[in-house]
């Protein structure tokens, strides 16, 4: 072979500029076609479909936390769909099923090493829809008290009564027995009080009340009352009861007003408050036949 031949060869392999122009025009044709289709069906998904679901969650009633929530999870729905179908028409559409293969293989993955994380979620959007309680109501739940302060998705933010920021997981919160003392408006104070038989019930009782009224927060309706709960074995048992609003006025701070309003009182009227005892009965006998063996 010679020379000549040898650059007719060369010359034939290698692709010029004008070869290159038809594919270069496909590739941003279907670029555009995508990019095109992609914004106008991202557009039309999000000025109708994210609209008719807002106004639909909102003529059921639901609060802004659930709607926002709505609005977040259908708009990376119609992101998605979007893109699937710019894919589809643009002629991706092998493309987009080894994609989606692949983004279920990770989304496995994820969820299986995620799962705490995904049932928090799901327990705050049943939160958020339930209402079990809301931002500002006094809770308790496993022996634990606090004010709700922020309800996210993924946890809830309380402030406990020693003024500490809880954070707890909502999955905690959705699987236990949880109440809510300050949904119903008002709630119950109450303690119990011990006085002597040798006292007066009514003079007692009327000590109580008078104090009961006087604790800041105290409601006039439902008004202070008195009860004898119990005959204990050293002093007689009288519950005394009064009622304040939990969002205004903290109850254990109101309970500690009323049982020192309640003992000062009783202090100055001589009401005996007697604290459980015990009395020993019989005789104490010495046995003569020891005391004369040792002797």
């Amino acid at each position: 072979m010679n020379a000549l031949q040898l650059q007719g060869t060369s010359d034939e392999a290698i692709p010029t500029l004008t070869d290159a122009i038809p594919a270069i025009i496909d590739g941003v044709t279907v670029a555009g076609l995508f990019l095109v289709s992609f914004a106008v069906l991202y557009w039309l998904g999000k000025s109708v479909v994210i609209g008719l679901t807002e106004r639909a969650l909102e003529r059921r009633g639901f609060n802004q936390g659930l709607i926002s929530l709505a609005r977040s999870i259908v708009s990376a729905l119609v992101l998605l769909g979007a893109l699937a179908l710019a894919a589809t028409i643009a002629g991706f559409g092998m493309v987009l099923v080894a994609l989606s293969a692949l983004g279920g293989a990770v989304v496995l993955a994820v969820g299986f090493a995620a799962q705490d994380l995904i049932a928090n979620f799901v327990a705050g959007i049943f939160i958020v829809k339930d209402e079990p309680f809301t931002v500002g109501d006094t809770i308790e739940w496993d022996d634990n008290r606090g004010i709700v302060r922020d309800i996210q998705l993924r946890v809830t933010r309380l402030e406990t009564l020693d003024n500490e920021l809880v954070t707890v997981p909502n999955s905690d919160l959705a699987n236990s027995v949880l109440v809510n003392s300050t949904r119903k408006g008002s709630l119950r104070v109450s303690y119990e009080f011990g006085i002597s038989y040798d006292d007066d019930i009514e003079r007692a009782r009327t000590a109580i009340i008078d104090e009961a009224e006087r604790v800041p927060g105290a409601l006039a309706d439902p008004a202070p009352s008195v009860a004898v709960t119990d005959l204990g074995d050293s002093s007689v048992v009288l519950s005394g009861r009064l009622w304040i609003d939990p969002i205004e006025h903290r109850p254990p701070a109101a309970r500690t007003a009323f049982i020192e309003a309640v003992k000062e009182r009783f202090d100055a009227e001589g009401i005996d408050m007697p604290y459980p005892h015990a009395e020993l009965a019989g005789a104490v006998t010495i046995d003569e036949r020891a005391e004369a063996k040792s002797a």
